[in-house]
């Protein structure tokens, strides 16, 4: 199996335009399947909601958890 380092290590040794068209796949494909996911999370929370999971909550309470840090927030 390669590693990252032969990974990198070859990549470098690929002219520059090349190393910049190779960037911008990468950036593509990473933001493509992070859409995907975003989707794919989107509708199991619509699912979600639909089943009577969620419990109505105000918004301007829901709008505060969101703004706690992270390590805080123990439901939405």
């Amino acid at each position: 199996m390669i590693n990252f380092e032969q990974t990198l290590s070859t990549v470098m040794q690929l002219p520059f335009e090349q190393r910049q068209i190779l960037i911008n796949i990468v950036i593509h494909r990473d933001n493509d399947l992070r859409r995907r996911e975003i989707a794919k999370e989107a509708r199991e929370a619509i699912i979600d909601f639909h089943a009577g999971k969620f419990k109505p909550q105000p918004a301007k309470d829901i709008i505060a958890k969101l703004r706690l840090p992270k390590n805080e927030v123990t439901e939405i």
